[in-house]
């Protein structure tokens, strides 16, 4: 055998060896980045859990936050079991998370310590910063920096759908449908724009790019005018029935 085709040998057995060590390097990163995110999930599951067994409501507004805080922490639980990579251990933090917000609202509304700070989930979506009563479609909708019966629906903040939904209480959880389905009704843009157009403390792209969606999405002056009588306008009845939930 000649001293080339030996190294050449030598050489592919070194690659190899070199291959097989990268990959099994890569695969211990992967196992044990997975196994701490499962860990850090299942810690503020655990503690999500804790608050939700511990705490409940006096008023209609607490109730209803503790209620979201345990419907946030059945879907953790159910992320938890299911979760096979870092990224679903992460999404699940973030599903506990949002349910301890949900546990500080009702804390919040029974005139308790609210309890440490959390990090922050609202990706720049601003909070209500008023007391604001718009009118929609014949309904009321309200929306107030603080619980109070007529607005015990709390949400902490963040994207729905790609749109923001700015900290608050409101009367009724308007954006649920968007959160279920993935995609907003063009009505739901109107009402956001109502709602939130000129408040302080909230972002312009709550309201402003989603009314000029909700626009799009409606057709053009004469396409509405094709509706006769008036009509509903298609999809002006908001994707969400008449708000009842």
């Amino acid at each position: 055998m000649s001293g080339a085709l030996i190294l050449i040998i030598v050489a592919a057995v070194v690659l190899v060896g070199a291959l097989w060590w990268s990959r099994r390097q890569t695969l211990e990163r992967s196992r044990k980045e997975l196994d701490d995110s499962r860990a850090e999930a299942r810690r503020w599951v655990e503690r999500l859990g804790g608050q939700v067994l511990n705490i409940d409501g006096t008023d209609e507004a607490s109730k209803q936050a503790m209620a979201d805080a345990a419907e946030r922490h059945n879907a953790a639980v159910s992320q938890l079991d299911q979760a096979s990579s870092a990224e679903q251990c992460r999404l699940t933090t973030q599903t506990a998370m949002e349910g301890l917000y949900y546990v500080r609202a009702a804390r919040t509304a029974m005139g308790l310590d609210p309890g440490p700070e959390l990090p922050d989930l609202s990706h720049g979506a601003g909070k209500v910063t008023e007391h604001r009563e718009v009118e929609v479609e014949g309904r009321q909708q309200v929306a107030s920096p603080s619980p109070s019966d007529q607005t015990p629906h709390y949400y902490p903040g963040g994207r729905v759908a790609g749109r923001p939904v700015p900290e608050g209480w409101y009367s009724e959880p308007w954006w649920k449908p968007a959160l279920v389905a993935g995609a907003w009704g063009a009505g739901s843009f109107l009402l956001m724009s109502a709602m939130f157009s000129g408040m302080p403390g909230v972002s312009e792209a709550a309201y402003a790019d989603g009314f000029q969606d909700g626009q799009a999405d409606m057709g053009d002056p004469g396409d509405m005018a094709d509706a006769g009588d008036g009509g509903d306008f298609g999809d002006f009845d908001f994707d969400l029935g008449d708000f009842g939930f």
